[in-house]
């Protein structure tokens, strides 16, 4: 399964992960077309409540499958097949008792969450109506991007890929039998994004229960091992939470900044496409990133450093060659994709098209972060990753956000995630230039 050159592997891991996370992303983008079409602006506002919280369910479920999809590459690389499933049963366990959290507190504490996540009190009924079914059914969002990193690293990558093909398949057809033939509103859009999740469970579960491929479920008793266990997945984890967290940190950031820079109902819906439109290009970076994770973590497992340092400079070459091709049809058609979600709204459109260019100018150079993220923790060069992903996420844009609007004008929001990611690029390149002279 390992074998081959790197264009090969590339095609075999990088690519059905990059198109079935690409069309799960559509769980959230179409739930915006129907609503935008049938509800109106005040409803999409509403909606983009949820996504900070949507991304941080995903930013747990990656980091566990990233976390322990490393070590478990790593076990299986040196034949250590009860450890790995040892590590997958620890994760499956962190994440049900994550997801029961996160459904309890959830429900407690809904409408304090929903002002949390930027709803005014215009919008915060609807907004509760959406956050219920995303808290709910939670457990399903987690354990289907889990077992989905799971079968890649068993070997399975297109079991992963239509699973997340099928999910997202279901949730179109329930937007529409929701919101139009039953007309549940808000609630039948966030009841379609909620129960997606499922049927992917569904499909990625005959092959753990089955028993087959190396990784099955099995009794994991809490022990001291389970402990240490959990410890390493949570570690190595990380650089890949705060990657896919970085989503939910930026859209609750800058739907703060819209708000406080007084662009209102306008700018936050304004903002809700063109976050659909950077999710799209971001869900084919942390596809392709996600997917050569088993490759990267088997080349170093089975000591083969020069595979993997060809695999990375392959990779580098198709991430720049993605960006740049993603970037030029944003700056020509982005017009035609925002007309998707309000066709009677010229207002809306024509703003989101003026802030294009300053929000995408420099998301070529995103997919390079990611790679190396990617690429240092899979290798276990932890502290690397965690430095690029903080950089890229915690640290450059709200500082950006705070010091460029008041330095020149408030229209300079619109550019802080593109030299954030400009300028980790740069700290990226002096990183690797440094040593390889040192």
């Amino acid at each position: 399964m390992f074998e081959g050159k790197s264009r090969t592997l590339f095609f075999r891991f990088a690519v059905p992960q990059m198109i079935g996370l690409l069309f799960n992303s559509v769980y959230t983008i179409v739930d915006g077309v129907f609503i935008g079409h049938r509800l109106g602006r005040e409803a999409m506002a509403a909606a983009a409540v949820a996504v900070p919280l949507i991304e941080i369910l995903i930013s747990v479920a990656i980091a566990a499958g990233s976390g322990a999809g490393v070590l478990i590459a790593a076990r299986l690389g040196a034949g250590d097949r009860e450890g790995a499933r040892r590590l997958f049963n620890t994760a499956a366990g962190m994440l049900a008792a994550a997801g029961v959290l996160v459904a309890l507190l959830g429900n407690l504490f809904l409408a304090p969450l929903a002002r949390l996540l930027g709803a005014s009190p215009e919008i915060l009924e609807p907004a509760c109506g959406y956050l219920w079914f995303i808290v709910t059914f939670s457990p399903f969002q987690l354990f289907s991007f889990l077992l989905g990193g799971m079968a890649r690293n068993d070997g399975r990558p297109r079991l992963a890929m239509t699973a997340m093909i099928l999910g997202a398949g279901s949730n179109i057809l329930l937007d529409y039998v929701f919101m139009y033939p039953l007309n549940l509103g808000i609630r039948g859009a966030a009841m379609a994004t909620a129960l997606g999740p499922i049927f992917s469970v569904l499909i990625l579960l005959p092959h753990f229960l089955g028993r087959r491929g190396e990784l099955y479920f099995a009794p994991c008793p809490l022990r001291r091992r389970w402990l240490s266990d959990a410890g390493g997945i949570l570690v190595c984890g990380v650089p890949s939470f705060v990657m896919e967290f970085s989503i939910g940190i930026v859209t609750f950031l800058y739907n703060f900044a819209i708000a406080r820079w007084g662009y209102g109902e306008l700018g936050l819906a304004a903002y809700l496409v063109i976050g659909y439109l950077m999710l799209i290009i971001l869900t084919l970076f942390l596809g392709m990133a996600e997917g050569l994770q088993p490759v990267f973590s088997r080349f170093m497992a089975t000591g083969e450093r020069e595979r993997g340092l060809a695999m990375r400079r392959f990779s580098t070459g198709a991430f720049l060659g993605v960006g740049l091709v993603s970037c030029l049809l944003v700056f020509t058609c982005s017009r035609w994709f925002f007309l998707a979600f309000a066709p009677e709204d010229p207002e809306l459109i024509a703003f989101a098209v003026d802030r294009v260019v300053p929000y995408f100018c420099g998301f070529f150079l995103t997919g390079f972060n990611i790679l190396m993220i990617s690429f240092w923790q899979a290798t276990q060069e932890t502290g690397r990753a965690l430095a690029v992903s903080l950089l890229r996420s915690v640290i450059l844009p709200p500082a950006l956000l705070l010091i460029l609007p008041p330095l020149l004008g408030r229209e300079a929001l619109w550019v802080c995630q593109s030299a954030a990611d400009a300028l980790t690029a740069l700290f990226v390149i002096f990183f690797l230039v440094f040593s390889r002279l040192s």
